[in-house]
């Protein structure tokens, strides 16, 4: 079946053509024809082309330019493959020759509207999160991540105050738990030096966030504004100290030198994920029994709930802030294990990568319960590992593009949940 695509303005003695599946270019005289204009001839023709199987019938030719082109006979149907550089067909020329490359068509007839298929896109990114062991391991290794972030936010948010600074409280957690490597890996064996550096990891996190905790306490200033502001001095410090005080001997990149075997978590070959995940779970498990099973998890939901009734309790408002952001700060910290005990394996710019305020929808998402968190970490977490793959098979897709994909799943996933509840509650009114 032979259904005609139209002749090219650039082009007035070829016409392209879609026979049986194949694009057809022929000529309609004698002539020379260029590979790359021939390209863009077909690609003009309106026929969504990624890669052809290709056969070019003719003689390799070079003209007065030293360019090389195909020379054909009138009327003879052939096509040529995008992939077949002049450079190649050079040592072809002055000899009759056919050359075939084989690969996948991807086309539908031009004049007919084509529909968009979203099927291999979103086949892409389900596969490059779940299809293999390695994509599994990096799905888990962002979940963890995530975890640690969203669980510091929903602390935060239970007890009524917001806060944004995750993404400073880990880059200091992270710096936290360097220094006590870079101190003591040619000291302390693996069993001791861990736990260590994870409780420096949550020390520094806490103290970071006990800051801010004490301005909103004792002066009155807002979370909000003061944890985010804190994200730049954070930045700032971290810049400062590894370009003038912790960068290694010699090194042009501003970065410590590399931890010992002693300072380096398990992790699993082929991919990021290491141990940190099993100390997520456990932050699940604790976040989980402090705030539900303990009288100063109480009696911080109940600050967070109503303020006067926490204070006709008998709580201190101020103590049960100080504690609250503290064991935020802390939680957010633990990036830093992840990052640097797991992956980096050295102090390093930049590691946190925005999961702080991602944790932010996390926790959102979850509606801040520790196994809400843990699923929404792992969606995030599949979207962030199936992304980055979306954006690597497919060269037109770019970063940002996958960003979009991303909010719009977390949209009609998570910020929508609420839309059909009249419906559903007019639903079971009725079956009463």
């Amino acid at each position: 079946m032979k259904q005609h695509l139209g002749r090219q303005s650039g082009f007035q003695s070829v016409e392209v053509s879609l026979i049986d599946g194949r694009v057809n270019v022929t000529p309609k005289e004698d002539g020379r024809i260029d590979p790359g204009q021939l390209l863009k001839a077909v690609y003009d023709s309106g026929v969504s082309v990624a890669e052809m199987e290709v056969t070019a019938r003719g003689k390799i030719i070079k003209d007065s330019s030293g360019n090389v082109a195909l020379q054909t006979e009138p009327n003879q149907s052939f096509v040529f493959t995008p992939n077949e550089a002049s450079k190649g067909l050079e040592p072809l020329a002055g000899s009759p020759t056919i050359v075939t490359v084989r690969g996948q068509l991807y086309k539908k007839p031009a004049g007919k509207k084509q529909k968009p298929d979203a099927s291999p896109p979103l086949k892409l990114l389900v596969l490059g999160a779940l299809g293999s062991k390695e994509s599994i391991g990096y799905t888990l290794y962002y979940a963890t991540n995530f975890t640690f972030t969203g669980l510091a936010v929903a602390v935060a948010f239970h007890a009524g105050l917001f806060n944004i600074g995750g993404e400073g409280q880990a880059y200091i957690g992270g710096l936290g738990c360097g220094l006590a490597v870079l101190a003591l890996d040619g000291i302390l064996p693996g069993w001791l030096l861990i736990p260590i550096a994870v409780a420096a990891a949550a020390l520094f996190g806490a103290a970071w966030a006990a800051v801010p905790a004490w301005l909103q306490a004792w002066r009155g200033s807002h979370i909000v504004i003061t944890t985010i502001m804190f994200n730049f001095v954070a930045s700032a410090l971290m810049v400062y100290l590894l370009v003038n005080v912790l960068i290694a001997p010699g090194s042009m990149t501003p970065q410590s030198r590399g931890f010992g075997v002693a300072g380096q978590l398990p992790s699993m070959p082929g991919s990021a994920l290491n141990l940190s995940i099993v100390l997520a779970a456990l932050c699940c498990i604790g976040v989980w029994v402090f705030l539900w099973r303990t009288p100063t998890g109480y009696a911080l939901r109940t600050m967070g709930l109503n303020p006067d009734a926490a204070i006709y309790a008998g709580t201190d408002l101020k103590r049960m802030t100080m504690v609250a952001m503290c064991l935020s700060g802390g939680l957010a910290g633990f990036v830093g294990v992840n990052e640097l005990l797991g992956v980096h394996h050295r102090i390093v710019l930049d590691f946190s990568a925005g999961y702080g305020f991602a944790g932010i929808a996390v926790a959102l998402m979850g509606r801040n319960h520790p196994i809400g968190i843990a699923l929404a970490a792992l969606l995030f977490g599949a979207l962030q590992q199936g992304g980055a793959e979306l954006a690597f098979e497919i060269p037109g897709m770019t970063r940002e593009m996958v960003v979009v994909i991303q909010g719009l799943i977390i949209l009609f996933s998570g910020a929508l949940v609420q839309l059909p509840r009249p419906w559903l509650q007019a639903v079971f009114a009725r079956s009463r």
